[in-house]
Order: C-alpha cells, then sequence, then structure tokens
C-alpha cells in the first residue's frame, strides 16, 4: 500500500491528507500546531504535533518509509525549502512542495523537488488536460499515479447534490472541495451539498480514473 506523507496542515494540507486517507491510504500528517493535530487525528492513519524542520525527528517518525511526501507548509519559505531538501536526502522518491512564489518555486526546483505547486498562480491556467476538456480548469500531479484536478461544473451537474453525482462510485474520484462562485471555498463537501452554475468542483483521484471522467464531460 502507497504511503502520504503531509507536512504542514492548514486548508490545503489538510484537505489533501484526508481525501488521500478516505481513498483508502496510509497518511501522516506532521503539523507544530496542537489544535490541528487533534482536529485531524480521527480523519488520517497517524497525526503527528512535530517540527518538521528538525532532521531527527524526522528521522524518528520513518519518514523514509514514505512513498510520496507534500510539503504543503504556509508562509515560512525557509522552512519549506530546509524540509524539501531533508525529505529528498533521506530518499523519499517523489516530493511535491507548495510554492508562494516564482522565485520561491524555482529554488524548490533546484534542491530536489519532483513537483512544485503554485496555488495561487495556478488557479483557474489551463495546463495539459485543458487540451482533453475545456472544464479542466486546473491539473496537479501528485505523484506518478494521483492528480488533483479543477473541474468547472458542467449543467448536467447543477442543482444536483454530490451524492447524487456519486463520482466516487462512477469514476473512483473523491471531491476535496467545492469553489463557489462568490469566491467561498467549501472544504471537504457533503453528500447534500447541491452543485451550481459558477461552482469549481476540486478532484483527486487516479490519472486513469481523472482521464475517464474527462471523456464525459
Amino acid at each position: 500500500m502507497r504511503q502520504f506523507l503531509v507536512v504542514g496542515l492548514g486548508r490545503f494540507g489538510t484537505s489533501l491528507a484526508k481525501t488521500l486517507y478516505n481513498l483508502g491510504y496510509d497518511v501522516m500528517g506532521i503539523d507544530s500546531n496542537e489544535e490541528i493535530i487533534q482536529n485531524i487525528a480521527d480523519s488520517i492513519t497517524h497525526a503527528v504535533q512535530a517540527d518538521a524542520t528538525d532532521e531527527n525527528t524526522l528521522k524518528a517518525l520513518g519518514v523514509r518509509n514514505f512513498d510520496v511526501a507534500i510539503v504543503s507548509i504556509g508562509n515560512d519559505i525557509q522552512s519549506s525549502i530546509l524540509i524539501t531538501i531533508m525529505l529528498k536526502e533521506m530518499g523519499i522518491k517523489y516530493v511535491v512542495a507548495k510554492a508562494q512564489s516564482q522565485l520561491h518555486g524555482k529554488v524548490l526546483y533546484k534542491i530536489g523537488a519532483d513537483r512544485v505547486v503554485f496555488p495561487e498562480r495556478d488557479m483557474g491556467v489551463r495546463v495539459a488536460h485543458n487540451l482533453v476538456s475545456s472544464n479542466i480548469l486546473d491539473y496537479i500531479e501528485l505523484s506518478p499515479e494521483y492528480s488533483i484536478v479543477e473541474i468547472a461544473a458542467i449543467p448536467a451537474w447543477h442543482n444536483k447534490s454530490l451524492g447524487q453525482l456519486d463520482m466516487r462510485r462512477k469514476y473512483g474520484l473523491n471531491v476535496m472541495a467545492i469553489k463557489r462562485g462568490n469566491n467561498d471555498v467549501k472544504i471537504s463537501p457533503h453528500a447534500d451539498d447541491l452543485i451550481s452554475e459558477n461552482d469549481v468542483l476540486v478532484v483527486v483521484g487516479r490519472k486513469s480514473d481523472i482521464e475517464k471522467l474527462e471523456r464525459h464531460i
């Protein structure tokens, strides 16, 4: 079974960790904030309050055994760089790091990050999968097998609930969040949440399952 490490449990990190766990994978989340750890403890495999910038702490937690690590530290650029370096040196094959700026991203790539995500810049940017479907607004590769996509709600989804769409059963995909037209973001939405005309669904799953969805929208 693939194992995922999420360092930094802000909004993005928490949603990602919960979704990966719900997909059936082992997930360890690390954050220095005790309250955040308490809130997520029952929603992932392991939640650890720790200073991820301390190399000995990471070694003691056995992070070298994880297949994929996501470094989603907030605004502390120095910490995100340091943690990324240490994770690569410890032998994690695939490290995804969140960048705050273009320069930060360049540094992360130079020190060995396999993928850099720009949450602010990437919103709504059409990338490769836009060629397949104009409804795919953004595509982030988490690992060679898994990706996150942002999908503009198609007319057939309007005024239907997530339960009615049933993406998990139909496509093997999980909806992490719904972005509303008024810039509101609903994290970990419920089955009875309705889809509106200008909504964007943030979905995670296997690339093959995402491609299956793309062929139907």
